[in-house]
């Protein structure tokens, strides 16, 4: 027996009838020869951890721009702590943690430079709109690998997609990464808004702190454990309660941190940025890289300046906007 076919026999014995097996993924888009030692949800994993997008992750904003602290998020960090508590909640309720933790790791590859600041200008100015997490199924899809995607298997592709709390995952393990994505930013970004200085432990809502607990760590296991407890398998849900109180509390972040002057002080900067390159793009077609060069012959002009200008980290687009529109001095 191949070790692929240990770990699919596993699967079948221990996992919870409401998993996803991996022998019985739906499969990809372009049929392949199996590994004999990973399953397809292993390979899927793979494939995005050394894709081009999850290394620029690391140069992404998740709530400040370009913090010079070296403890803030970026989405990268932001990605890791979804893909952990995810992997915590699966195992636990004997779903497919492999799964769980290749939807995990490429939720947020389409993700703009400057979070969503980056995102609210391309909506509004790309003649398609723009939503990162179709972005990010479009990343894995069609722009990874000069524009042959990373060819995932369909259980990945759909948990990608409607990762957001708009949306509904076909499967309990995409479910559980939606679940584990609002864990993840509500609590990371009240220590870092904290670190900040721009709110204080005494300013976070007592009634939720009463619900969920006074430390970061404690709320983490607070909502976790909900999760976990109040789950029957095939429906993965939280109590009212804990619910209600995590709702609560991310209100309290956009009130007090998303949509705080000081944090978004340079927000208008950020959007000004994105959308210059956008239509500069747009006007200078024969400077755009050869792999978005090469997707011109299949997608529109508008859809492959957005998918370059989405792609870029901070520091790129920063870069790129200094050289084409800052004067240097003569030398």
């Amino acid at each position: 027996m191949l070790p692929r076919e240990r770990t699919e026999l596993l699967e079948r014995e221990i996992l919870s009838p409401h998993a996803a097996l991996s022998c019985r993924s739906k499969g990809r888009c372009f049929p392949e020869e199996q590994c004999d030692i990973r399953t397809d949800f292993q390979r899927d994993r793979d494939r995005i951890i050394h894709s081009k997008a999850f290394r620029r992750l690391k140069h992404k904003t998740q709530v400040f721009l370009s913090p010079e602290g070296d403890h803030y998020r970026t989405r990268l960090t932001h990605t890791l702590e979804v893909s952990q508590i995810a992997r915590t909640i699966a195992r636990a309720l004997k779903l497919n943690e492999d799964l769980t933790e290749a939807i995990a790791l490429g939720h947020d590859l389409g993700h703009t430079p400057f979070g969503h600041s980056g995102e609210t200008v391309l909506a509004r100015i790309c003649p398609h709109g723009f939503k990162h997490n179709v972005q990010s199924l479009r990343v894995v899809e069609v722009l990874e690998k000069d524009g042959n995607g990373l060819n995932l298997t369909w259980e990945v592709r759909d948990g990608i997609l409607n990762h957001t709390s708009r949306d509904i995952a076909a499967t309990c393990e995409g479910t559980l990464v939606s679940f584990a994505d609002r864990i993840a930013y509500i609590n990371h970004d009240i220590d870092d808004a904290m670190r900040a200085g721009i709110i204080a432990q005494s300013d976070l809502p007592a009634n939720c702190l009463e619900v969920l607990g006074q430390s970061h760590s404690r709320r983490i296991d607070s909502m976790i454990s909900d999760i976990v407890y109040n789950s029957d398998g095939e429906c993965i849900r939280m109590s009212d309660d804990i619910g209600n109180a995590m709702k609560e509390l991310r209100e309290f972040m956009f009130e007090r941190v998303y949509l705080n002057p000081i944090a978004k002080k340079e927000e208008k900067k950020a959007q000004h940025v994105v959308e210059e390159l956008y239509f500069y793009f747009l006007d200078h077609t024969e400077e755009l890289p050869d792999d978005m060069q090469r997707l011109l012959e299949s997608y529109e002009l508008s859809e492959v300046v957005c998918d370059y200008v989405a792609g870029m980290t901070d520091t790129y687009a920063m870069r790129k906007y200094k050289d084409l529109f800052l004067p240097e001095g003569w030398n």
